[in-house]
């Protein structure tokens, strides 16, 4: 039996349900690409061009639900099906687009440059806890004209693993499609066995804007899966009550459903967001604060409900450094994971997903191994629950070592943590170094690095995938690319 964690009774699913639609219809859906705007309107939606609002009848939503895939893979560079988007599967990536990352000698946040996404990439690459990767932070000293396509470069260069990733315009989506059509040998391939996911937000409240509804429309088309990220915020860009921001995230994701499907049905695409409380006192996003995480169980479980494909940003922590806090908010994991969302992202980042960190990583991994214990539940794997291993036991205690099944199951009934959990006595601990739990971080992200290894890509399809990024790096004013170690 697998556990599950469930908020909302399906008497309130159908009422957000409803009253998302009531939204489609009145204020309606501000829909700033003309594009999406036509499509919309060539199938009986009603829209305004002056005010650029769509009035979305429920008859096209259903539609877009009917032909939206109730799940679908992401492959490996060997293109084996690796990640599973639906059902109750759950997998992990982690957090993206941060902007800095954790010094973790000096402890200072600066700005993420080449060296630090490719420490990143290499140390999520080496922790099997992770299903894909990320574009997990901008590089700084690349152009801001190609920064989003330039992390896709580098992911695909140094890693096997499916990607989690997204583009910042219009502009360089096309670009970035190439890309992946490129490292599958064709966009038929691409479109068959896509190695990628991109996130794409709508604008809260309820606005998708010209980036956001053109980025739908040109997934939709290439076949490549997008993922809504909505992300209202709860008492300044969505109402203060948790199940009101559940509602204008439902509205959001089913009028982008609609736009995408309009442009190409049966193209795949994920219910998935980051949403936040406000807090007041600080005017911050607090995405480890516990209602943060309670609305993305809640918006999931609306997702499943509808029979799509889900996705949240949880495990990310507002804590400035890795310490209790960040460990405390990583509980998020366990609540998503037991919430059945198919990726969950946020690992690794701090300052309220601003900053990444290598080491945090490392941690969060072991979060997730215990979510993923959770997950397996309590099973029967003996004839009967505990009597048979009584047979022939002395009462003198410690039998049950000497057992051979006891060998044989131990590590099916316990997950065994890894180098940064200590479970060592007072001496032991002492003995190898008295490290807390980021010192033995920084252990495990050096012998990560060290045991490294760079995929083996066709030098031919390297030497064009570095020509083209080479090309539209010179095309935004960059003379050359960073020197990649």
């Amino acid at each position: 039996m697998q556990p599950k964690l469930t908020l909302l009774s399906d008497v309130l699913v159908e009422r957000v349900i409803c009253e998302a639609l009531d939204l489609l219809l009145k204020p309606g859906i501000k829909v700033q690409n003309p594009e999406a705007r036509e499509l919309l309107s060539q199938s009986g939606a009603v829209v305004d061009e002056t005010s650029q609002v769509a009035f979305i009848p429920s008859m096209l939503v259903q539609d877009a639900i009917d032909t939206v895939p109730t799940s679908f893979y992401l492959y490996d560079l060997a293109g084996n099906p690796t990640v599973h988007y639906g059902g109750e599967d759950v997998h992990f990536d982690p957090g993206s687009s941060g902007t800095n990352i954790l010094d973790p000698e000096t402890l200072e946040h600066r700005p993420s440059e080449t060296a630090d996404l490719l420490r990143i990439i290499k140390v999520a690459e080496g922790l099997p806890q992770y299903d894909a990767q990320s574009t997990a932070v901008v590089c700084s000293e690349v152009p801001k004209e190609i920064q989003d396509l330039y992390r896709l470069y580098l992911v695909l260069l140094h890693s096997r693993k499916p990607i989690v990733t997204g583009a910042f315009s219009n502009k360089t989506i096309g670009a970035m499609l190439e890309m992946l059509a490129l490292m599958a040998g064709s966009e038929k391939n691409s479109r068959r066995y896509p190695r990628a996911v991109f996130d794409v937000c709508p604008s809260p409240p309820l606005i998708w804007s010209n980036f956001g509804a053109g980025n739908l429309i040109a997934l939709a088309r290439a076949g490549v899966p997008a993922e809504m990220v909505s992300m209202p915020l709860a008492g300044a860009a969505a109402p203060v009550t948790l199940i009101g921001s559940v509602v204008q995230h439902a509205a959001e994701c089913l009028s982008g459903l609609v736009i995408h499907q309009l442009a190409y049905p049966g193209s795949p695409i994920v219910w998935g967001g980051a949403p936040a409380i406000m807090d007041m006192r600080k005017g911050g996003t607090p995405m480890g604060a516990i209602e943060t995480a309670m609305i993305d169980c809640s918006y999931a479980q609306i997702g499943k409900y509808l029979g799509l494909p889900t996705h949240a940003y949880l495990g990310g922590s507002d804590a400035m450094s890795v310490d209790y806090q960040a460990g405390l908010e990583a509980m998020s994991i366990l609540v998503a994971a037991l919430s059945g969302i198919n990726m969950i992202s946020g690992a690794g980042m701090i300052e309220s997903l601003l900053c990444q960190s290598p080491e945090k990583l490392c941690l969060d991994a072991e979060a997730i191994s215990m979510a993923k214990r959770m997950l397996s539940g309590i099973g029967t794997p003996t004839d009967t629950l505990a009597t048979g291993f009584y047979e022939g036991i002395d009462f003198k205690g410690g039998g049950f070592l000497k057992q051979k099944i006891t060998m044989q199951l131990l590590r099916t009934e316990q997950s065994f943590p890894g180098p940064t959990i200590n479970r060592d006595s007072i001496r032991g601990w002492k003995a190898s170094g008295s490290l807390d739990a980021f010192g033995h971080a920084k252990l495990q992200v050096k012998q990560l690095l060290a045991d490294y290894r760079r995929p083996v890509l066709d030098s031919a399809l390297e030497d064009e995938l570095t020509l083209m990024i080479s090309l539209l790096a010179s095309s935004a004013g960059m003379d050359h690319l960073p020197e990649l170690t």
